[in-house]
Order: structure tokens, then sequence, then C-alpha cells
């Protein structure tokens, strides 16, 4: 992949602003959810910069290193179903919205980075009507052939335009976990705002700064997230967009995350207070300040020689130590502390579509997860330890037989012999 497939924008993506400052620099590292077939024909992966730039017009925290989002998305490896926390709290999401909203029959559903369909499957299952819109090819075709139609393609103005041609004006619009990716953030609201009925309602969820800033989750910064949300600069937005961000709660997934709730501006969704009560406490927080985000860089390096003190001491002892989970927060984890293969032996992982493959640029394998049994490493570092506590309860009885569990965020801690997270 040639470095030519990464670009610098100048201006905030929110605001227009040039008004921007270098605030954090993780270690530069090759696209997370790159992993290859064969690392001796992959022995060198580009590494692409992390760097994380403050708008100091409306406050929104970004990337600006852009890479071409047909490489990062077409062929995607990540599926929301192979998680059952994640098919439980769409479920959730589903019905609450379907309540809140007092959808019907009639309904219509249309879900932005619908990626495998589980949000549209779940209100489909309440009688919802559905459409996808996913640019990665083969999960969108999978989508469709299990009954969630999908649409292979990134949404646009003019794909908005297509789908009012075809469906009118729908009910709700989502977008979940995908309103940090797009770089063109502006175009995304315009087709969402020609597609929102009267009444219609725009709900996201994305990772919340203020709980990245807080709990050290800094392994959710890689090339996909260009957006770090909060919600000052988020209101502004929508506005000058024709929009009102009336709602926002905040919810427990991906180590912390809020979602939102948009209708048209003078439309008929009342501000219920809780907008302007989160911002208060994000001004408290110092959202609002280049020097937290500083502190924030310096919480980290800190975090990262206590890690690798204990995975030295591992190594040292003559012990093995393997990963669990994949996720795309791990590339950027294990390159900002310096986690290799001389480190981690291999990593396990429930997906089948990452199975067989090498972790990206580390070029780790990764095994089915049955590996720990049949391998029985004496430590297991959990990387996608957002879902660590399911992980140490289902597998207990890799501590019965006399493993350790690390969980390295939000804190470290090592789990052995039945103990509970």
């Amino acid at each position: 992949m040639s470095i030519e497939a990464c670009r610098r924008r100048k201006t905030c993506r929110l605001c227009n602003s040039s008004k921007l400052v270098l605030v954090l620099e993780l270690k530069p590292t090759p696209l997370a959810n790159a992993f290859v077939k064969n690392p001796s024909e992959s022995e060198h992966q580009n590494c692409f910069p992390l760097d994380v730039f403050f708008c100091e017009n409306c406050e929104h925290v970004q990337l600006l290193d852009v890479v071409d989002p047909s490489i990062l998305f077409k062929n995607y490896v990540y599926v929301s179903g192979t998680s059952p926390s994640f098919i439980k709290h769409f479920e959730e999401y589903a019905s609450s919205i379907i309540d809140r909203f007092s959808l019907n029959l009639e309904s219509v559903v249309i879900d932005i980075g619908s990626n495998d369909g589980t949000l549209l499957s779940a209100f489909q299952k309440k009688g919802m009507r559905g459409l996808g819109v996913d640019p990665a090819l083969e999960i969108a075709a999978r989508a469709t052939n299990s009954g969630v139609e999908t649409i292979p393609d990134f949404f646009s103005v003019d794909l908005a335009k297509m789908i009012l041609a075809d469906r009118g004006k729908v009910a709700v619009v989502t977008a979940n976990n995908v309103f940090a990716h797009a770089d063109d953030l502006r175009g995304i609201v315009d087709g969402i705002r020609i597609l929102l009925a009267p009444n219609g309602v725009f709900v996201f969820e994305v990772s919340y700064l203020a709980d990245i800033i807080k709990n050290n989750l800094f392994d959710t910064i890689y090339h996909e997230h260009l957006a770090y949300h909060s919600v000052k600069p988020l209101k502004k937005f929508f506005l000058e967009k024709g929009l009102q961000l009336f709602s926002v709660e905040k919810v427990a997934s991906h180590g912390g995350s809020i979602r939102g709730m948009v209708g048209l501006a003078n439309g008929q969704h009342i501000p219920d207070g809780s907008v302007d009560s989160i911002i208060a406490e994000e001004e408290i927080a110092g959202l609002n300040r280049s020097e937290t985000y500083r502190g924030f860089g310096k919480n980290i390096d800190v975090l990262g020689q206590q890690l690798k003190t204990i995975i030295r001491n591992i190594k040292e002892e003559g012990k093995t130590l393997a990963g669990f989970g994949a996720p795309a927060k791990a590339t950027t984890l294990m390159y900002n502390f310096g986690i290799g293969q001389k480190e981690i032996d291999f990593i396990v992982d429930d997906s089948p579509l990452k199975q067989g493959l090498y972790s990206p640029g580390t070029h780790i394998p990764v095994l089915p997860t049955n590996a720990i049994y049949e391998l029985r490493p004496d430590y297991v570092i959990i990387l996608a330890w957002n879902f660590a506590k399911q992980i140490i309860e289902k597998h207990s009885s890799f501590l019965d037989g006399g493993g350790c569990f690390i969980v390295p965020l939000p804190e470290i801690k090592i789990f052995k012999m039945s103990v509970q997270p």
C-alpha cells in the first residue's frame, strides 16, 4: 500500500476552522484492521501518523491524517454479530427507540454503517422496515442474504436522494460507532437531513471523549476513528446544519459512549435538558482546553511503563504470554507500548474472519479461542478489554488451570484462580 493513500486535511471537519493545535502524538501504526494472510509477503506494512488535534474555534478533537476510506472499509473484517453483548445492546437500543418515538409497522429505519445488520435485524423483528448502508462489500452481501437489505456503498447526499426517491421520508436514521469514521461529516449530515421526516430522528452512538480521557482509553484512537466527540461541538455543528441535538444519553459500550438524538431545527422534538447538562460537565472536566489532552498523553506514558514492566518480568521468568481478542484498538496499544512478537506468542479471537490471519504490522498469528487451552500460555492479556468481564467469566477454567488474565485498561489488573473482575 502506498503512503500516498493518506492525506492531511488542514481544517476542522466540524466548523472548517484552521485554528488547529497538535495535542497528542501517538506512535504511527499500520491500519488497525490490516490483518495479513501471509506475513512473509507483507513483511513491511506502511505506518501512518496518529496525531490528535484540538480545534481552538469549536473545541472538536480529531485526526487530520485521512486514509482513503475505500482502503479502510471495502474489505472490513469487524462484525457486530459475533459479540453476544453487542447483540443484546442493539436489541435494547432498538426497543428503546421504538418506545420513545412511537414507531409503527410503517416506520422506515435507515442504518448508516450497518455492518452485518445486527441493529436493523432487531428493528425488523419488531416489525419495522429497515435498509442498511455499508461499504464493506462482503459483509453487506452477507447481511442482504440474511434478510437485512444493505446497499454496499458509502452514505452520501447523492445516495440519500436515491433512497428518498425509493423509500420516501424516514422515521429514523441511525449511525453507530461510525459517525466518528467519516471525514465528510458535513456531507453525511446533509444527506440525513434530506431523509428525515418532519418528526424523524437521527440517532447515533460514538465513543465519548470524556470517558476516553478519564479512563486512559487511548487505544480507541486509530485511523478509522477520525473524530473524538464531545457534546458541545456537536450541538453547534448540528444547529449550523439545520438540525437540533435535543437529547444525549451516556451508555456503557466501548468503555463509555454517548447516544445522541437529533431532529430538524424548530421541529417536533423538545430538548430534554440533557445536552446543556452534559456540556456543563465537559467544561468542568476541561474538554474545552488543549492542556487537558497534553496531560492525557503523560498519563498514557505512565501506564505504558507499568505494563511493559509487568510483561518484561513475565518473559524474564520464562513464562508465556498470549493475547485475547484482535480488535482494531489492539494495534494502537501494541505499537504505542512496543509490544510485538517477542512479547506475545499468539492471539485468540472469536471471529472466523480474523482466525488464520496475522495481526497488523506485528504479524502475530490469530488463532481460534480454544488455543488458550491447547497451547496453555501462562498469561493472557485481554486486548479486547471492554469485554474483559465476559471473557473472564466464560473462561474461568483457564484460571482454574493456573492461567492468569491481564486487563490493560482502564487500569492494569491481573486475575488469577477464579477471581472475578
